[in-house]
């Protein structure tokens, strides 16, 4: 058995997991423990830290049990987590965001959207460090929830003692050292990376001066490059994890950016890529939503995408950062309001398989008798933004439809609507990387991972679609990959996040797109297009 092995710790939206990995990015161990999340209003999510952090300690203990190994052969941690905004008060206690008043639910998880108004209040700045992220900044980063904390808790707001993304915070409470990520707070923040500096004049026009006082203590005055070491982990932080104190724990690191981390140093054909060729691979991450995540030597400026970020995921290259704000959440909504949806849910539970799988034997089925499977929604069309538009539109206002309804309620409807919704999820990753390419990068292939990327009809779709090759990572849960990688760097061994990179990841299935396929989503994606001139017609005549 190897002597070393890393621990990856991942918080999403419904889980926390950690992961043992050996030196040659080979998964031992693997945990998982639901956390809570409470929704006290529309468009409102919280969490808390506290349960998060216990939830933390009981995947890392079944991840140690499933190795079979003692906790002292962990040579590093590290952590990734949704960008969510964690509040602290004077003393590192959890301090409320919500309107209940609780201060259990001291997180505002990343897909809040409360802050609408405050994200257009701030966009209609037009200040330049608006254009590293796409010239509009998203409600769901962490200014505008700011903002709205100022105006709508003034209380919280003066007990404040930290305001922190929630890798950072997960770094903290495992170090006591408040180190921030050059990754969370550039992506995030608007930390300008490529001058090491915040700008205050920006934070002082939005109204947010406050945050400027102190060295800018309450939002970060140490940040450094994810993987570097923050600390290491402490008496008390070890025991609630069951390992041993001193263990090295690396600078965090956003989810999303740890499964890119985890695929894009994927070697093709037995040749990994260099710094030179990463702007051809994209990093897919989906889940709840999804992310797209390209890197370059140079600083591209994509109109809509997030970025271009110094540094804030592979060091030294520009990071664009596509995405979007619905995607499995989309999924899962189209089947449970369906009419048979609880039904479907049932027969799966029963029968041990997924409802996705159920649905896509289904497909499979009635597809005998076309030329593709994806000819059976000729009639059926979606426009996905259901929760607004985060790449490349940029516009969280825009809303879900749907073409093609009948009168049918049978599971052939479910699934007939649950492949054009997958369909126009990946319409709209075509729409992003089209931009992308349309601004400086070469992208041909996609490396996928997450939760979406489990079901077949999401990759063949996405594939074809896009017409990128897809590539598969021999380690499913690349996420908890890329975190164990900052570990292995903070631990000294790997120089580089580079290095670990492509001496830890390694290549699975590839799926090349089908290109009998191509004039069919040609059409499809017409549609796609027609459907958003569509809404926006129907606002315009709306408000007349």
């Amino acid at each position: 058995m190897p002597d070393a092995f890393y621990l990856g710790i991942d918080v999403g939206t419904g889980s926390a997991r950690a992961a043992i990995f050996d030196g040659d990015g080979k998964r031992v161990g693997l945990g998982s423990h639901a956390i809570r999340l409470w929704k006290p209003q529309a468009e409102f999510y919280e969490q808390s830290t506290d349960d998060i952090w216990i939830a933390c300690g009981e995947a890392v203990r079944a991840a140690l049990a499933q190795a079979a190994i003692s906790p002292d052969r962990i040579r590093g941690i590290g952590f990734d987590a949704t960008c969510s905004l964690v509040v602290l008060d004077k003393d590192g206690a959890p301090l409320t965001v919500s309107p209940s008043g609780s201060n259990a639910q001291n997180v505002v998880v990343w897909m809040d959207h409360r802050a609408i108004s405050h994200a257009d209040r701030i966009n209609a700045t037009r200040h330049p460090v608006l254009r590293f992220v796409g010239d509009k900044i998203s409600p769901e980063m962490q200014l505008p929830k700011l903002l709205w904390l100022k105006e709508n808790l003034p209380s919280t707001w003066k007990s404040a003692g930290m305001f922190l993304d929630l890798p950072d915070f997960l770094t903290y409470r495992a170090t006591g050292q408040d180190v921030r990520s050059l990754c969370t707070t550039t992506c995030k923040w608007t930390y300008i990376a490529s001058e090491s500096r915040w700008d205050d004049g920006f934070l002082k026009q939005i109204g947010l001066k406050d945050l400027t006082e102190n060295n800018h203590a309450r939002i970060g005055s140490s940040i450094r490059p994810q993987g570097e070491r923050a600390g290491v982990l402490s008496e008390a932080s070890a025991k609630e994890l069951g390992l041993v104190p001193g263990i090295p724990v690396a600078v965090a690191i956003i989810d999303a950016h740890a499964g890119g981390l985890g695929v894009l140093g994927t070697a093709i054909d037995g040749v990994p890529p260099s710094l030179e060729t990463l702007d051809r691979r994209v990093a897919l991450i989906g889940g709840t939503s999804t992310c797209h995540m390209a890197v370059s030597r140079k600083a591209n400026f994509v109109p809509g995408v997030w970025g271009p970020y110094y540094s804030a995921m592979v060091p030294g290259m520009w990071l664009a950062e596509g995405g979007q704000s619905a995607t499995g959440s989309l999924i899962d909504h189209v089947i449970r309001s369906h009419a048979r949806g609880q039904e479907l849910v049932a027969q799966a539970a029963s029968s041990g398989t997924t409802a996705y799988e159920i649905l896509n034997c289904r497909l499979d089925k009635l597809a005998e008798c076309f030329r593709f499977p994806a000819e059976l929604t000729r009639a059926f069309h979606v426009y996905p933004d259901f929760h607004g538009n985060r790449s490349p539109l940029a516009d969280p206002t825009l809303r879900g439809m749907i073409s093609g309804l009948s009168l049918e309620d049978g599971l052939d409807s479910l699934a007939l609507l649950y492949m054009a919704t997958i369909q126009a999820i990946a319409m709209g990753t075509r729409q992003i990387i089209e931009q992308m390419n349309h601004h400086g990068f070469r992208i041909e292939s996609m490396f996928a991972c997450g939760g979406d990327t489990k079901n077949r009809l999401f990759l063949r779709e996405h594939a074809d679609a896009t017409r990128c090759r897809i590539v598969l990572p021999a380690e499913p849960e690349a996420v908890l990959l890329g975190s164990a990688m900052l570990g292995a760097v903070a631990a000294g061994d790997h120089a580089t996040l580079f290095s670990a990179m492509t001496s830890m990841s390694r290549p699975g299935r590839v799926i090349e797109p089908a290109a009998q396929t191509a004039k069919y989503h040609d059409a499809k994606w017409r549609v796609f297009k027609l459907m958003l001139q569509h809404q926006r017609m129907y606002e315009e005549q709306m408000h007349e």
